[in-house]
């Protein structure tokens, strides 16, 4: 038996209105009949499944090295930013009436 947006959407508790956008972008699995959309309950099973095999994948560990090129990008952005006479993010005005 198919499920509906409204059978799924009690189901998983989400919101209708999302069920029908993940299904227009194809992030759900669903079939339309006669322009109903219907959801096959063995096709979201694995759908939900395939979200747990994605998180028990590894992270990656942040090394030092990492952190120091994190810091050195920051230390970039800021000298873009700040003006060098003041330290203000504000440009002076072209007459030099401030």
């Amino acid at each position: 038996m198919l499920l509906t947006i409204k059978d799924l959407s009690v189901r998983l508790n989400i919101k209708p209105s999302t069920l029908y956008l993940w299904a227009a972008q194809g992030k759900i699995p669903c079939q339309k009949i006669h322009g109903l959309i219907r959801f096959d309950p063995d096709a979201i099973t694995a759908w939900m499944r395939s979200f747990e095999l994605s998180q028990t994948k590894a992270t990656p560990t942040l090394t030092r090295q990492s952190h120091l090129d994190l810091d050195q990008l920051i230390e970039a952005a800021k000298r873009e930013v700040y003006t060098p006479g003041h330290g203000e993010t504000i440009t002076p005005s072209p007459t030099g009436k401030e």
